[in-house]
């Protein structure tokens, strides 16, 4: 829904994408993800979520009529993924207690599941004496390997403190030997519905 008032220009946008959801979602706002960006450069440790803002409005423009958007749609639509340290146990207290413990360390992503599904998706790190997922600190010292790996093959990028130090295309894995301290995250791009997409935003591993 936020997406969508960047993209509606006229009327007639608005009835195309009110039959035609699916064309909607490109990536999140530049603005916001230069944002969180600048907060990581700063050493700040921020945790990014996605959701799908959903409402269900019950839409009338003269003789069409239109739910925007139903929540089947939604939630088939951008979702964060939680690591969890151990499978849930149907214990309503404990349970919720490691879902928001994971979410608040970071130890998640945001999957944009429509073009395919993003489940699976892992993002590492190695070092001498350690290792990380996402959302954890890892020193830096004599090197860290960083590895992603995806569902299905995508154009993988890598950024530390949101500059670009690595891509890869059509890669369904990747793997980089980071020396420098810095924020690195992993986005995802790829094609669907004639466009290139974001599929994947991870959270951030912290070399120290």
């Amino acid at each position: 829904m936020s997406e969508l008032k960047t993209v509606i220009h006229s009327k007639l946008h608005g009835a195309f994408y009110a039959f035609f959801p699916q064309f909607i979602a490109y990536s999140p706002i530049h603005e916001t993800l230069q944002r969180w960006d600048d907060f990581l450069a700063e050493g700040r440790r921020v945790v990014a979520i996605g959701g799908s803002d959903a409402h269900a409005l019950n839409m009338h423009m003269g003789p069409l009529h239109r739910i925007i958007f139903p929540y089947q749609f939604h939630f088939r639509t951008v979702n964060t993924h939680v690591l969890i340290p151990e499978p849930l146990t149907g214990d309503v207290p404990s349970d919720k207690k490691m879902i928001y413990e994971a979410l608040g360390a970071g130890h998640c992503f945001i999957g944009y599941d429509l073009p395919g599904s993003t489940r699976g998706f892992t993002f590492k790190a190695k070092g001498l004496e350690q290792s990380a997922i996402m959302g954890d600190e890892i020193s830096a010292r004599r090197g860290v390997t960083l590895q992603a790996h995806l569902p299905q093959p995508a154009e993988i990028h890598l950024l530390k403190d949101g500059k670009m130090v690595g891509g890869w295309k059509d890669s369904q894995a990747c793997a980089y030997s980071a020396r420098e301290p810095g924020a690195y995250r992993v986005e995802v791009w790829r094609n669907y519905l004639g466009r290139k997409r974001g599929w994947i935003f991870s959270n951030p591993i912290y070399v120290r």
